[in-house]
């Protein structure tokens, strides 16, 4: 069970962020997620997690960098970002429960990057994109093998940042999702439903945190 969501905004050396909270009524853990580049927390992986998780006692915290509350449309540069989601953590960390570092894209790279210097408890990597489209040469494979805590990548299976063949063995788990894009959709053709494909993500999550314990 839940509670109707609440927005709290937080002052950062980026500028101001947004934290969207959907709290479980007797929470266990807190679940970060910040968004990507070309979006916000209104993508469809975002919102399966918030609807999903706070029944299973997982907190989730949506999380607005600074230059998306600003109404920009361009995200700035990774030192940017991290300095948002610093700026951001003793937020997410006030109630004293444990918090898992999360996002989709961009803001997986940020989880990453900053995980055992925040002191996250784990990292949820959404759509790591792993190199650019068509660029398999610029790996960003050194973020999610460094990030020092339990990790979980979901990936789309045709996401085109890195389908899940490519990623190298480490240590994290790596949980696909048949036909996805970038985005987690899939195409008509396909036979599996929205509703599917975001049951296949959030049993794979809950599944995970659950493990953490």
């Amino acid at each position: 069970m839940s509670r109707q969501p609440r927005t709290q905004n937080v002052t950062t050396d980026a500028g101001e962020a947004r934290i969207t909270w959907v709290t479980a009524a007797e929470p266990r853990l807190v679940l970060a997620v910040s968004h990507g580049a070309g979006g916000g927390i209104e993508a469809r992986d975002l919102k399966a997690l918030a609807a999903a998780l706070p029944a299973r006692g997982v907190t989730v915290a949506l999380v607005e960098q600074p230059w998306r509350v600003a109404g920009k449309k361009v995200a700035p540069a990774p030192k940017t970002l991290d300095t948002g989601w610093r700026g951001l953590w003793p937020s997410l960390t006030a109630a004293g429960l444990p918090v898992v570092s999360g996002g989709r894209s961009a803001g997986a790279r940020v989880a990453c990057r900053t995980a055992v210097e925040l002191g996250a408890a784990a990292v949820l990597a959404l759509s790591f994109p792993l190199h650019p489209p068509g660029r398999p040469e610029r790996s960003r494979a050194d973020e999610l093998l460094g990030t020092g805590v339990p990790t979980l990548v979901v990936q789309g299976g045709n996401d085109p940042f890195g389908r899940p063949g490519e990623f190298p063995p480490g240590p994290y788990g790596l949980t696909e999702v048949p036909h996805g894009d970038h985005g987690f959709a899939v195409p008509k053709r396909s036979g599996v439903t929205e509703a599917q494909t975001m049951g296949v993500l959030t049993d794979a999550v809950t599944g995970w945190l659950t493990s953490l314990r």
